[in-house]
């Protein structure tokens, strides 16, 4: 689903001036009960600029700014894990559901061209599963995994981008 407001998005690289803007996006409560697998950062600005500072500085993370018409309205990253390569996104909340995620998403897969690339998703996070599975990812498996949004043990789906 594409609407106008998507036709006007773009990505950019990261700046560490964004920082403070994306901190700010991703302490919305349903968004991080929805993305469940946060971390110690989540609620502490300066632990979170002290982590995308270092995350900025490694030339193997690729993290991009999600911009509507000049606006911050997320952030898209591939980044390298235990011999794979996985994907997060991060996007406004009220910018859901209009296909701002799965625009990104793909912007950023044309840049990257690493495959297999991987996600990670709560089993009930319908809305997210959808952007991956737009994008060409199928469901590789799943496990149960402490979520800290949840403070819960959850499912958490594995997606697979192949080759």
């Amino acid at each position: 689903m594409t609407d106008e407001a998507t036709r006007r998005s773009r990505l950019r690289r990261m700046r560490e001036d964004d920082l403070p803007v994306l901190f700010e996006i991703q302490r919305d409560a349903t968004a991080q009960h929805q993305a469940a697998f946060t971390d110690a950062t989540a609620g502490d600005r300066d632990a979170y600029l002290r982590k995308f500072r270092r995350i900025l500085a490694d030339d193997a993370i690729v993290s991009r700014v999600v911009e509507v018409d000049g606006e911050v309205v997320g952030s898209v990253a591939a980044f390298p894990i235990e011999g794979d390569t996985e994907v997060t996104y991060w996007i406004r909340r009220d910018w859901w559901g209009r296909g701002v995620a799965t625009e990104a998403l793909a912007a950023l897969l044309q840049e990257v061209p690493t495959r297999p690339l991987q996600a990670r998703v709560a089993e009930d996070n319908h809305g997210s599963r959808r952007v991956l599975e737009r994008n060409g990812f199928v469901r590789v498996g799943s496990e149960e995994s402490f979520a800290p949004a949840r403070d819960a043990t959850i499912t958490e789906l594995i997606l697979e981008l192949p080759a």
